[in-house]
This record gives C-alpha cells, structure tokens and sequence, in this order.
C-alpha cells in the first residue's frame, strides 16, 4: 500500500489539477523477465521459444486479477529492419469502463477444443449469426501436417452502394488445389494467407480458422471497432460447447475510447507491458502493483540476479504523459508549460541520471536534449519561441519546433529523455497520439519505487503549472554534467534540493523510497569506517559512466549495429573530514587525492571487449587499494578490486616498516592518479 504521505500529496496533486481544468493521464512501460532468463531472447533478442508463453499466462493472470471477462488476441507488432517477420503484440482488450466488451460463456474449465469434423459447423454458426453464408476454403499447413485449416473471406461494410449491400458480406475464394496452402512462415495462419491468388473486386478480409489436435484458434478479419465486437460476440455464442479459442488479428485504432488496453510485446531481452491509459496515480500505481503479484504467479519479474546483487530487467520503464482524448490534450494549448518542464529537467540531472539503467550519456537510449543532436542556441531559440505562441492549439508548432531537437545524435527522436515522437508527428503510424515519453526510467524490483517515481513526476507537473517556478533558461553544465553530475553523492544532493523544494511547495513525497532507490542504484564497493573514531568513514559506491558509441559494426544477418564501449566503469570514494584529515590511499601504489572542496571518482577500464574503444589500452584489475595512516605512516589495511560485481574484497596486509606519507602532495614519487583536466573530479587510470 502507498504511504500515508504519498497517498496525502497525490489527492492533493488530483485536486490542483481539477482546478487548473487539466486531465493528466499515465502511460507505462515496464518490461520483465523469468526467474532464470536463459537464452537470447532474454538478453539481446527481441523474440524466441518461451517468450510468447510467458505472454500468454501473463495475460491470462491479470484477466483473473484485474479485468475478468477480457479479451485477449494476439496482434501482429512492429516490423523492424533486419528482422523477418514483424514482431508478435498481445493486447488484453475491456470496455472503457471495465466491462467485457464480449461476454465469453461461463463452464467448466475443462472443456474440450473443437475438432476438425466440428469445424464446418461452428463456421456455418457463425454465418449464420451475421446473416450471410460463410464460404470457407480449406488450406494445408506445411510446417505442420497436423494441423487444419479454414479461410472464409468475411467483410463488414458501414454504407451500401451499388457495388455491395449494407453490413456484413461473405465471398468465395475459388483457388487450384495446388495453391491452397499456407506461406510456410512462423505465426498465425491469418498471416500466411496466399493473398497474391484472392479474387479480385473482393476485400481482402477473412476469418481463418485453425484446429490443431490440442487447441483451436481464429484469426479475425481487420475491422472497424463496432462490427469486430459484433463479430466477437457471434464468435462467443457459436462457440459456447467448446474451449475458448485462441483470438488473433489486426485490431482497429480505438479514436473513441472506448476500450481499454493493455499491451503485451516482444521487446530486445524483456517482454515489455504496455499499460492502459491511467487517468490518476493511483490507478497506475494499482497496474504496476498488479503486474508484480501477477507476474510473479506466472514466473516473471521486473529485475535480474546477478550474482549477490539485483540489477534491473535490461529494459525500461518509461513513463508517458498524455490527455484522455486529443481534444483534452493538456499540452496542446500550453506550449509555456512544456517548455519549463523540459527546462526543470534539464536543470536537474537527477531526473535523467538516477532513475535510469546503466546506459546513460550521449550514446544511451534516453540522451538529454544536451547530449543529443540539437546545438543550445536551437534549443534556447526553440524554447522562446514557445514561449511567446498565443492561447490556442499549438499542438503543429510545438511538434515542429521541438522534435528535431529532441533526438540522438543520428537524429533518432526516438532516443531521447523526452521523447516527442508520439506527440504530432503525421509522418508517423503513431505519431499523433499528444504523448510525451520520458525513457530515462528504469524497471525496479519493487512495484513501490516505481510508483514514487511516477508521483514525482506528477508532483513536477503540477508544481511548474504556476510559472514563478519554471527556470527562465537552460544551465551550461559544461563538462561538468559527466565529470561530477553522474556520481551517486551528486545525484543525491540534487535529487534532495528537488524533493526540498516540492516539500516547500505543499507536495512532500516519502524519502525513504528514493533513499532505498539510490542505495540499489549505486550499491557499496567499499565500506570502511575508523574503530576509534565513528565520523571518520570511507564509502566506495559505483557511478555512472556515458560509455562511447562505436562505429557500424557487421552483425549476422547481413546488417550493421553501432556497439557501445561498455567496458569502461567508475566509482566514487566517499569520505569525511574526519577520514582525509588523518587517512589517505593508494590506488595501485599511487596517491589518490581526496579533496575537501569537490567529489573525487576514479574511471578503470574493466574487461576486454571487441570492438572497443582505444584496444591498446590494457585492462587495469583487479585493483589494489591501500589505506594510509598519516599518523603512523604506513598502510593500515588492503583490498583488491577483482571485478565490479564482488566490489572490494579485504586482504591480508603485507607488513612494511614506518615510512614518510606517501600520499603527501610533497611527496615526489609516486605521482598521483590525474584527471582528464585540470580540476575534473574524476581521475582516469587510462591517462597513467
């Protein structure tokens, strides 16, 4: 359950919105994986063997839990370059407000499939129901002999003409026996039709029917809303006497609303969920705490174990923005708001750096407008001029104005923190939906963390809707945004000025979330405090790293992919006056700095990968680290860093006699470790 302070500032939130007459609604994306992620499709792949089983009893658990009496059919999904086939979408389909938008006959759960003898007459039924004759063509399926199969060419028509009557209307397909088979592809035989030998003057629209020895299937014509549910529900009488078949096909865009929808897809390594439109916070913190009891019933989960640490699922978690229709659209007639809710974001790192998974920088798939392809005079520009548009629908200029510049640097709108390519894009299938996607969001492993994270991002909306706490312009972070704002103590200290400052508005949200959040986001190398003295402490904590983009890369298949370098890691030494005034250390024998003005980090290269950035460049562990007395001038303890994963690991100290500090800054030998530039926080073992 969410917290009393939570749940205090989300009414207050809905409250503020009402009165600003702005309906705000959620959308998500949270991915999962198995308990035992085995195979590509569960690290690099977007599809394989398990993936659509787990899918399917994803989909049948949440119909149990959330929404009894929904429709599940299977879609077909994007198509992406390189790939056959496009990619499978299951969509949990019930009426807006929550009504089954079919009512599927009650019996027993062991009912049997229908058998192909039983076939003929479930489709005659179906006919029979719509008040025309199917015509059914049988088909033979080559990948399997077994199964049997049936395509009525079926189409709906809204108004007559003199080339066909009003409403439903069935044809023949007259095919030679030789070509009534299926295309020997994967997938639904609705998929497989041989469509290049359908008569012409005829639509190309056919329910296909599919017996198998154990189960039964239809793949449904492409039809308007209101004839598809008209269809569904013959379907559902027909079809009473038998198990409840397996629903595939194309399903009509929903303009009206009328639907609910929840999506299920096969995404690179995660199975990704699509949520319905949420029309508060806690309807999406009921999803998201529904899809962790029902995923694990069914054997998912929205993190990985690696080794004694949990990691996220590898896919994210991202967060849309949006209205309950086009005409509600909150952001179309308030260019002015939007513009300082990307500059907040861009004033706070926090927002793009802490939330997200381990990929961040220019060469992530969620780059900030200033890592991307935009130059700051465009985007300076692009904001004012925002700014200045009068009251009405904006929704072209600011679509016009923003979405170049909120890209990779390729100019992927897609890759972006704030992605505008859901927003008004008509070049797009899906481009003119009001949506303002920010990716920069990974999966927990509790549902909890992601809700917090959500609310906050409503808290920040409702918050920059008065216009005295929106930044005038953009902050030069500089070099500085990947020296010092991508290590933990620096996120933390800003993500608390941003918690500071909701709290001092009437917005408080629970801290310990976000605390717990940041101490699994940036778990503990090194933890060291003196026995003598409690404020005198050493915390070594991983950071953050924009790995560099490589360029094309042939991959099989025949095609190209651009690699990061992921084998560059960092971490942060976190120390207190205490500890620098009487301690130092050695890092490979060699001094590192600890400053009393600024954070110090280290950049190591890790492992050895191909291809890479700078090859030549050996790997630098395991890692050795010595802690310095000063008082009594000489090591007092040892660790090693083997690897990221274990962190570092104590060693017996070797016994050495008294000797100067070797970490003095009078000290001429050995030199300490150097940064990139003079007064960079982070020292780089690549430099020597």
């Amino acid at each position: 359950m969410p917290s009393s302070i939570n749940q205090a500032t989300a009414a207050l939130l809905e409250q503020r919105l009402h009165e600003a007459g702005i309906r705000l609604t959620f959308g998500g994306e949270p991915t999962y994986v198995p308990v035992e992620p085995e195979g590509a499709e569960w690290s690099v792949a977007a599809d394989g063997p398990t993936k659509l089983r787990y899918a399917k009893a994803l989909g049948r658990e949440l119909e149990q839990r959330v929404w009894p009496g929904s429709t599940l059919i299977y879609c077909p999904g994007k198509r992406y370059d390189g790939e056959v086939n496009p990619r499978w979408a299951l969509r949990l389909i019930t009426g807006a407000d929550g009504t089954p938008i079919v009512h599927w006959p009650q019996g027993p759960p062991d009912r049997r499939a229908l058998t192909a003898s039983e076939a003929p007459g479930l489709l005659a039924a179906i006919g029979e129901g719509l008040g025309c004759l199917l015509q059914p063509l049988p088909l033979r399926d080559p990948l399997d002999p077994d199964r049997q199969v049936w395509a009525a060419p079926l189409c709906h028509h809204d108004e007559a003409s003199s080339s066909h009557p009003l409403g439903w209307q069935a044809a023949a397909w007259p095919l030679a026996e030789p070509m009534q088979e299926l295309i020997g592809a994967p997938g639904p035989a609705g998929l497989r039709l041989p469509l290049a030998h359908f008569p012409e003057g005829v639509l190309r629209q056919v329910l296909t029917l599919e017996v198998g020895p154990q189960d039964w299937s239809l793949f449904l014509p492409p039809l308007a809303r209101q004839p598809l549910e008209s269809l569904l529900g013959v379907i559902a009488q027909a079809s009473a006497a038998w198990s409840q078949p397996e629903l595939s096909g194309v399903l009509p865009l929903d303009t009206d609303g009328a639907w609910q929808v929840l999506g299920l897809t096969a995404d690179p390594g995660v199975l990704e969920v699509n949520l319905p439109v949420c029309h508060s916070w806690a309807d999406y913190a009921g999803w998201m705490g529904a899809l962790e009891e029902a995923g694990e019933a069914v054997g998912l989960r929205s993190w990985k174990q690696q080794g004694e640490r949990t990691e996220g699922s590898g896919g994210g978690n991202h967060l849309l923005w949006g209205g309950p229709s086009l005409e509600e659209n909150p952001f179309f007639g308030r260019p002015a708001w939007l513009v300082g809710i990307l500059r907040y974001w861009q004033h706070h790192p926090s927002l793009a750096y802490l939330f997200s998974g381990n990929s961040v920088g220019p060469a992530s798939q969620a780059p900030r407008p200033d890592e991307g392809s935009a130059a700051w005079l465009d985007l300076e520009l692009a904001h004012g001029v925002l700014e200045g548009l009068p009251a009405g629908d904006q929704r072209i200029a600011i679509s016009e104005t923003l979405r170049h510049l909120h890209a990779d640097k390729s100019g992927n709108t897609h890759r972006s923190e704030i992605s505008l390519d859901k927003f008004w894009n008509p070049a797009w299938p899906a481009g003119c939906q009001g949506l303002i996607e920010f990716r920069a969001l990974e999966t927990f492993p509790k549902h909890q963390w992601a809700s917090a994270v959500a609310l906050l991002w409503r808290a920040l909306a409702v918050h920059l809707l008065d216009p005295s706490n929106r930044h005038p312009d953009l902050k030069p972070w500089g070099e500085t945004l990947h020296d010092q704002w991508l290590l933990p103590s620096q996120l933390w200290l800003d993500l608390g000025q941003v918690l500071d400052e909701l709290e001092q508005a009437g917005y408080p949200l629970e801290r310990p979330i976000f605390q717990a959040i940041w101490e699994w986001r940036f778990p503990t190398l090194l933890g060291w405090s003196d026995p003598t003295d409690p404020t005198a402490t050493l915390e070594i904590r991983r950071a953050l790293e924009p790995w560099p983009l490589l360029c094309d890369t042939p991959v099989e298949g025949g095609s190209t992919s651009r690699f990061v370098d992921s084998s560059l890691r960092r971490f942060e030494v976190i120390s207190t006056g205490a500890f620098r005034k009487r301690y130092g250390l050695l890092l490979n024998g060699r001094p590192l700095t600890l400053d009393d003005h600024q954070p110090v980090a280290v950049r190591y290269r890790q492992e050895a990968l191909y291809p890479c950035l700078h090859p030549c460049i050996a790997n630098h562990l395991p890692l050795d680290l010595q802690l310095i007395d000063r008082h009594q001038g000489q090591a007092i303890a040892q660790w090693t860093l083997p690897n990221e994963t274990t962190g570092f690991e104590s060693q017996a100290l070797q016994p050495s006699a008294p000797s100067s500090d070797p970490t003095s800054p009078n000290s001429p030998e050995p030199r300490p470790w150097r940064g990139a530039r003079p007064g960079a926080c982070t020292v780089d073992l690549r430099l020597g």
